[in-house]
């Protein structure tokens, strides 16, 4: 963030010519910064609503109880990993516009892949999962955004942390193991809860370095890509454990 200094108070009547200046320049920025943060989750939120009412649309139509017991329900499961991969590596090549259709795609076939839920746990333990997760995120959100605690400490332990599920959760794919899957939904919760509220505190900060550049608009994209994978992932370890299954 912007070092500013305290201004020292100037002899005689009114404010002294620095002060206002630095007065409207941080009015200013923190202005840009609230801009581009509501931007950056409006685009999150809308990402998420489209993965729910594609998720749901798919599961009801009937198309998602046929479709994932086929072969092809593996190009659904990896089809948001390559839209990911896209995105990040061909970030600095793309277009604002290309890098947007990039993030709608990424969101509908998330929905496609999220519609298994649907056949897997009741409407009710899904909507109730939803809304806590939906109000834990806010609160995690909201301290990364204001504490004055650096967390960039926390990132290696937490991304460290990442690898670990991921290779435990193929290790369980052989074992299926209900207590290591237990374990495996927890730990997960708690990573992504860091995350979030470390993610919003990096994406916070980046907007200093990158106001008035170019760049601004696919930052916007790339951080609501950060937020609405934490979210989701947070969601979906909560319900592996929540949820009621059918």
């Amino acid at each position: 963030m912007a070092n500013w200094n305290d201004p020292q108070p100037g002899s005689g009547f009114g404010a002294s010519p620095s002060l206002d200046g630095r007065t409207a320049g941080r009015a200013a920025y923190d202005m840009g910064l609230r801009r581009h943060m509501l931007s950056i989750y409006n685009y999150m939120a809308s990402g998420v609503l489209l993965s729910g009412v594609v998720a749901l649309l798919f599961a009801t139509s009937g198309f998602a109880a046929q479709v994932l017991t086929t072969p092809l329900r593996w190009v659904i499961i990896l089809a948001p990993l390559g839209f990911v991969l896209a995105m990040n590596f061909g970030v600095n090549r793309m277009k604002t516009s290309t890098l947007q259709m990039l993030y709608w795609g990424f969101c509908t076939v998330m929905g496609l892949s999220m519609s298994s839920l649907f056949l897997v746990f009741t409407g009710a333990s899904i909507a109730t999962t939803f809304f806590a997760t939906a109000a834990a995120f806010a609160g995690l959100s909201l301290y990364g955004y204001t504490t004055k605690k650096d967390l960039s400490g926390f990132g290696t332990f937490l991304i460290m942390g990442l690898v670990g599920i991921l290779v435990a959760s193929l290790f369980n794919l052989f074992f299926a193991s209900s207590a290591l899957q237990l374990v495996i939904s927890v730990l997960g919760v708690l990573i992504f809860a860091g995350l979030t509220a470390y993610d919003t505190q990096m994406l916070k900060n980046q907007y200093y370095q990158l106001r008035g550049t170019d760049f601004v608009g696919k930052a916007v994209v790339l951080g609501a890509l950060s937020l609405y994978l934490d979210f989701i992932n947070m969601f979906q370890f909560l319900l592996s454990f929540l949820g009621d299954r059918r």
